[in-house]
């Protein structure tokens, strides 16, 4: 009998008059929102658009759920399917049950994320390392939904922080009551992984995807010898379950990634290149400050103004009874005009 033990909560899902409230639904959307959060911060730091990660979320997200799911119904088909298979064909549909492949849904939620970037004229790989830590801690908060599902646990276990299991539940041995809890363990690996990636991002400013493929070689390399712990059903390949193959191989490109990916250098689209060069419409740059510079006087422009000045400084215009003083009076006057009158007709002498 283990001197401590973790309890394992009696209830997954709480009723809100008819409407189920579901643990695991809960720990997903909760792991969404955090890592939407995160990238989000992530993301303004380096120069992006405010909205940009929880625009793209509408797209990866639903891909995710749906790839998730796909790989889950793919790799465990015999749960689903077959004379012996323990659930019903429909319960495929009912993801809040359980069953969620990583890799899937990294896989197809990265493909809603390309069509996002894409039709907003940004990098690809510039998103993944900012949402990469964020990435990280969704993955630990969402593994708190096995927690209360009770599930994909791993072998007995007297230690202090042993999971209690329901008797019966597949996977339980007949008179163990504790088991490791595997997913306290990939919790904590991956919160430890998040504050990893943040510091080596902050200390070598790694661009062009080598943080996220940091990321991914780091979550592989504690998913391994993590599913090696579980005793959940899975198919196994040369005594090795199958997502430990799958971490391998992820392990092996992610590294292949960030060796190839060591020199590259181009410059990363963080802000569409439309909107930087943004102006109105209605005109442009210079078009907007020769019209703020006639604006002072719809009737002329300020050069003219100042010449009319200096053509005529003794103020208003002469009367009529001027025009009978003798031609050599009005000559200074004559010679003012045709000045001002050359003056305004060149472009050169009266630059804007």
């Amino acid at each position: 009998m283990p001197l401590a033990s973790i309890p394992s909560p009696s209830e997954g899902v709480w009723y809100l008059g008819p409407i189920p409230l579901r643990a695991y639904a809960f720990c997903i959307v909760l792991g969404v929102i955090v890592a939407v959060w995160i990238g989000e911060r992530r993301w303004r730091a380096r120069g992006g658009e405010p909205g940009t990660i929880t625009d793209l979320a509408v797209w990866a997200v639903p891909f995710g759920l749906v790839g998730g799911r796909l790989y889950h119904v793919i790799t465990d088909w015999q749960l689903y399917f077959g004379p012996d298979a323990r659930n019903r064909p429909i319960d495929v549909l009912y993801v809040w049950h359980g069953g969620l492949g990583i890799w899937g849904a990294i896989a197809l939620g990265a493909v809603g994320v390309w069509i996002a970037c894409r039709r907003r004229g940004i990098s690809l790989s510039a998103v993944a390392d900012a949402c990469a830590p964020g990435i990280a801690v969704a993955q630990a908060i969402g593994r708190w939904g096995n927690y209360f599902n009770q599930e994909l646990f791993g072998g007995p276990t007297d230690l202090p922080w042993g999971l209690e299991i329901d008797p019966g539940r597949d996977g339980t041995v007949a008179g163990v009551s504790t088991y490791h809890p595997t997913f306290l363990y990939e919790c904590l690996w991956n919160l430890a992984l998040a504050g990893v990636l943040i510091w080596i991002g902050k200390r070598y400013g790694l661009r062009h995807g080598r943080l996220f493929a940091l990321y991914v070689a780091g979550y592989t390399l504690g998913r391994f010898w993590i599913e090696g712990m579980r005793v959940d059903e899975a198919h196994h390949i040369l005594g090795l379950r199958l997502n430990q193959w799958t971490s391998l191989a992820l392990f092996a490109a992610a590294l292949v990634y960030f060796y190839l990916t060591r020199n590259k250098t181009s410059e990363e689209i963080v802000v569409p290149a439309a909107r930087e060069a943004h102006v109105d419409p209605a005109h442009g740059a210079d078009q907007a400050d020769e019209h703020e510079t006639a604006a002072a006087d719809p009737a002329h422009d300020a050069g003219q103004a100042d010449e009319d000045e200096v053509a005529d400084p003794g103020g208003p215009e002469p009367s009529g009874d001027a025009e009978a003083r003798e031609p050599g009076a009005d000559e200074p006057k004559v010679a003012g005009a045709a000045t001002s009158t050359t003056v305004a007709s060149d472009p050169e002498a009266n630059p804007r």
